[in-house]
């Protein structure tokens, strides 16, 4: 039998066994890239249903193996295969409070890839949790809460991510969030769209605008005053509050009681409107038509 060439020893040399995830009972080795993984046939069987019908097949007796074991080569990031692993034989991981965004797209690119379902459930579900579907949702959202650990433009990349692999249920709110986030120049087309919108009728602030008196308004000019200065206040500073309950930042003494529930009554119809609009402003299919190709 001829000595392996230089070539397949240096490669043979440049393979690394991972140090968390080499079982000693392990009865598959996957290889990913440079890095091998010692695991179990039965555990990758039980939650996935390609490893299950691969689990199944002959191996041919001239097959590689490694200690025994069969060895399966992934076109995948080894980074990405830890992750996943980390989950399957760490319950705990995934009950954090929050996980990196990395093992978030680990799980959904493995998951959909493999038929990891029940991971790629849960990853879907800390995207959709941080941007929501539906207007009552979104409300506690208003000061953006998120299950996936932050850093510097990390709400760029999990729209990056959603984009990349079809869950498209999370944009409109991921676009919304990010352009009253960053500033004009970053994202100025759909920023100056919302700005515009909601001070038409029937949206948002589209009652400081109305110059009809409300039925019932005790003081009609220091009312009239009271919405320009609104509208003054919130052109000056440029200010994007489509959906936020950004009128009670307003001195509701100026208004009187009938002006005052008026546009607390008009600023949620109207947010409610702008939620129903927002995929459309975005270019987007209506919410309904947003579907996740899982």
């Amino acid at each position: 039998m001829s000595s392996p060439s230089a070539r397949q020893q240096a490669e043979n040399e440049a393979i690394t066994r991972s140090t968390d995830r080499w079982f000693s009972d392990g009865s598959i080795v996957l290889q990913a890239g440079k890095v091998q993984f010692r695991i179990h046939w039965g555990i990758l069987a039980l939650h996935s249903s390609v490893f299950r019908d691969m689990q199944g097949l002959p191996q041919p007796s001239d097959e590689p193996n490694v200690d025994g074991c069969p060895v399966v080569h992934l076109q995948d990031d080894p980074t990405d295969v830890e992750y996943l692993l980390k989950a399957i034989y760490d319950p705990t991981f995934l009950t954090m409070k929050k996980i990196p965004l990395p093992a978030v797209g680990a799980l959904i690119r493995l998951g959909r890839k493999y038929d990891f379902k029940d991971y790629l459930n849960l990853a879907v579900a800390r995207l959709a949790d941080t941007f929501p579907t539906t207007f009552e949702a979104y409300l506690p959202h208003e000061l953006l809460t998120t299950t996936i650990t932050p850093y510097l433009g990390v709400f760029f990349d999990m729209i990056t991510l959603a984009s990349e692999n079809d869950i498209l249920s999370v944009l409109p709110a991921a676009y919304y969030y990010v352009i009253c986030v960053y500033t004009q120049d970053e994202l100025f087309q759909g920023r100056e769209k919302l700005l515009m919108k909601q001070f038409q009728p029937g949206y948002s602030f589209g009652w400081a605008l109305d110059a009809t008196n409300v039925d019932g308004c005790t003081n009609p000019p220091k009312c009239g005053k009271a919405r320009e200065k609104f509208m003054r206040d919130f052109v000056d500073k440029f200010r994007l509050f489509a959906l936020s309950y950004a009128i009670a930042i307003m001195d509701m003494s100026q208004l009187c009681t009938a002006c005052g529930l008026h546009a607390e009554r008009a600023n949620r119809a109207g947010r409610i409107k702008m939620w129903v609009e927002l995929p459309r402003i975005f270019g987007l299919p209506p919410w309904d038509q947003l579907k996740n190709d899982l």
